[in-house]
C-alpha cells in the first residue's frame, strides 16, 4: 500500500476538511504518540506489532496534516526516559537505539524510510517540516539553553526547536493528561488536547476534533500570546534601563538626569547585548555541528 493511498481522504472527510479550513488553522501541531504498548496488550499481539501500527499511524496522520494545510509537525518519538525500558523493547521499537545524528544515512532504517516518504508526499507543497524528538526531555533542553545574557528571548533562540514556531496545538493520546516533560517551554500558550484514543487507533476525526478545540479557543489563545509578548518586551526594556542607570550611578556620572543621554546609552547597551548574543548563538551552532560530526565519526568506526 502506498504512502499516498494511506493518506487519501474520503468524500466526507474532504468536505469536513474544507469546512474546518474556513476557520483559523494551526501552523504547527505536536503529538505525544502514546498507547502503542497498551494497543498491543488490548489486541493480544507482541509489542513490536503495537509499535509497527503506531509507526504506520504516524505516516497516515502526517498525510492528513498535509491535506489540511498544516506545514509543520513535531512528534515525541523517543524520550531519554525510554532508555530506562528494557533493551529488548528499545530494539523492537526502533531496530537500534536511536541517537541524534547529523547524517541522515546514519539514522535507523525505519526513520530513513519515513523521511523519504515525507519528501515524496510533500514535494508539491512549499516548505513542510517534520521534527522528531529522540532522546529528549524538556528540562534537559531548557538547562542547555541557559547561558550568559539570559532572557526569555535568548532561551527561545537556544532551544532545539529554535527554527520552528511554537506549536499551536499539543495532542496527547491514550488518555494520559500530562506532558511527560515534552516541549514545556514551547507549549505555554498552545491549545492542549488530551484524547483517550490509543495512538495506533487515531483517526482523521480525532485530528479534526483537536483542531476544532483550537478554533473554539483561538481568540483567547491569541490574546494571551499578544499580552505575553508585550510584557516580555516591557520587562526587557525595564531590565536594560535598570542596568544602564546602575552603570551610571557606579561611575557617579553627571548624565543620570540627562534623558537624551540616557536613551543614547540605552541604545548602545542594547546593541552590545545583541552583538554578544549573536556571537554566543553562532558559537552554540558551531558546537552543535561539531558534536554531530563527532557522533557520526564515532558511529562510522
Amino acid at each position: 500500500m502506498s504512502w499516498i493511498r494511506e493518506g487519501e481522504l474520503s468524500l466526507l472527510e474532504r468536505f469536513c476538511a474544507s469546512v474546518i479550513k474556513a476557520g483559523p488553522m494551526p501552523k504547527h501541531i505536536a503529538f505525544i504518540m502514546d498507547g502503542n504498548r497498551r494497543y498491543a496488550q488490548k489486541h493480544k499481539v507482541k509489542k513490536l506489532e503495537g509499535h509497527s501500527q503506531g509507526f504506520a499511524k504516524l505516516t497516515q496522520t502526517l498525510q492528513w496534516c498535509l491535506s489540511l494545510g498544516i506545514r509543520e509537525v513535531t512528534v515525541y518519538a523517543f524520550s531519554i526516559e525510554n532508555f530506562k525500558r528494557s533493551q529488548e523493547e528499545n530494539l523492537e521499537k526502533h531496530g537500534v537505539c536511536i541517537r541524534i545524528l547529523g547524517d541522515l544515512t546514519l539514522l535507523p532504517q525505519d526513520i530513513q524510510e519515513l523521511i523519504a516518504k515525507v519528501v515524496l508526499a510533500t514535494k508539491h507543497y512549499n516548505t513542510c517540516f517534520l521534527n522528531i524528538g529522540f532522546a529528549y526531555t524538556s528540562r534537559q533542553e531548557i538547562s542547555n539553553a541557559v547561558k550568559d545574557d539570559v532572557s526569555e528571548s535568548l532561551i527561545d533562540k537556544c532551544l532545539y526547536s529554535c527554527k520552528s514556531p511554537h506549536p499551536d496545538i499539543l495532542i496527547r493520546t491514550s488518555g494520559e493528561v500530562r506532558l511527560s516533560d515534552f516541549m514545556l517551554w514551547q507549549t505555554s500558550h498552545s491549545c492542549l488536547v488530551f484524547q483517550s484514543v490509543l495512538w495506533p487507533d487515531y483517526s482523521f476525526w480525532n485530528l479534526c476534533e483537536a483542531i476544532l478545540r483550537f478554533q473554539m479557543n483561538y481568540n483567547a489563545l491569541q490574546k494571551a500570546r499578544d499580552v505575553y509578548m508585550e510584557q516580555r518586551k516591557w520587562q526587557q526594556l525595564e531590565t536594560d534601563k535598570a542596568q544602564v542607570l546602575q552603570k551610571l550611578k557606579n561611575e557617579e556620572s553627571a548624565t543620570c538626569g540627562d534623558t537624551q543621554k540616557c536613551w543614547t546609552l540605552l541604545r548602545e547597551f542594547k546593541a552590545k547585548r545583541e552583538e554578544r548574543i549573536q556571537k554566543f548563538l553562532l558559537a552554540l551552532e558551531h558546537k552543535r555541528i561539531d558534536f554531530l560530526k563527532k557522533l557520526a565519526l564515532a558511529d562510522a568506526r
